[in-house]
């Protein structure tokens, strides 16, 4: 009786089975990280993120895109992880990102008159009053501005702008220093004072009369959604009733804690107020955190909103040194009653 000998695996065999693992694991390795976009995308479809900790996670839904674009280009460059099903998936996961992301990256296509009265606006938190108060006056001064809005500013950063001269440039003041936001004007303000929103602090509100018009001004800072995600939307909530209630020469501008991918955000929108970024066509703009070496700003939590008697003409950021978030400055016009947005 002879034996059989068997003999050792060969090479080609080895490299077989490592194949097949590496595609295994290729796979895994893009099914994970696809989970990211996949779980954002459905939250921000259900509006899952209003009033619970899914609010944080979702102002990571635009880098949520890139990571499903780069996944898609894995699959179709790599033959080893292609199959027909799996890129069918990622485009179409890609696809409706895309579709939610575009209109912000589009650019509205708005006539604005020629001789429009213009308004040059900013907003700034400076973060417990620690942002350099130099700086910013020679930011209203450099860029002219009509109406700065101040948020997480206490009486002692109020003390420092005052020495710094923002009086000289800014007389009109709504300092409100105990309830977090303030603002400064070159013009008279009217109907000035704290709001009685049913917000975690009063915002502040003042009036100026410009182009025979008055236009209100809301300086924002809501809750955030880090420490009561119910109490930030409930912040939110409360400016869409007033942004309802405030007629079309209404601007919001301040530190709203909010990206646009925000369920609340998209509800205060929907009261009748237009992102200027978005409406400009700048849909990525990034105002927090600064101020870190190793850190770039990565998410816009500052916005400046307004109702359809205006039109957005620039918006662009500022860095103000010793703060953590970037100012926003925009220029904005009164439209004549015919060119109102509807």
């Amino acid at each position: 009786m002879t034996g059989t000998v068997t003999g050792a695996p060969s090479d080609a065999d080895g490299r077989r089975t490592l194949g097949r693992r590496g595609r295994a694991w290729g796979r895994v390795s893009c099914g994970v990280v696809l989970a990211v976009p996949a779980a954002l995308l459905v939250v921000r479809l259900t509006g899952l993120d209003a009033g619970t900790p899914l609010a944080v996670p979702m102002v990571l839904f635009p880098y949520a895109t890139v990571l499903g674009v780069l996944v898609w280009g894995v699959l179709v460059a790599v033959p080893a992880l292609r199959s027909r099903w799996a890129v069918a998936v990622v485009t179409a996961l890609v696809l409706a990102h895309v579709v939610l992301l575009a209109p912000r990256f589009l650019p509205e296509r708005r006539q604005v008159p020629p001789g429009s009265v213009e308004l040059r606006v900013a907003s700034i938190n400076v973060e417990g009053g620690s942002a350099d108060p130099r700086a910013l006056v020679d930011l209203v001064r450099t860029e002219r501005i009509d109406v700065l809005a101040v948020e997480q500013m206490p009486s002692r950063g109020v003390d420092a702008l005052d020495k710094a001269g923002i009086g000289a440039l800014m007389p009109y003041q709504e300092l409100h220093p105990e309830y977090d936001s303030s603002i400064y004007s070159r013009h008279p303000l009217s109907h000035a004072g704290p709001t009685q929103g049913d917000t975690a602090w009063p915002q502040t509100t003042a009036e100026i009369a410009v182009g025979g018009r008055s236009v209100r001004f809301v300086a924002v800072h809501t809750y955030y959604p880090l420490g009561d995600a119910k109490r930030w939307t409930r912040d939110m909530t409360a400016l869409a009733s007033m942004a309802r209630s405030g007629g079309p020469d209404t601007v919001f501008l301040g530190d709203f804690n909010a990206s646009l991918d925000h369920t609340p955000m998209r509800g205060l929108l929907a009261a009748g107020l237009t992102d200027t970024h978005a409406e400009l066509g700048h849909g990525w703009a990034r105002t927090w955190p600064v101020g870190h070496a190793l850190v770039p700003p990565l998410i816009q939590l500052d916005h400046v909103l307004h109702g359809p008697g205006l039109a957005g003409v620039s918006v662009g950021e500022r860095t103000v040194p010793d703060t953590d978030h970037r100012a926003v400055v925009a220029v904005l016009a009164l439209l004549p009653a015919q060119g109102r947005a509807t």
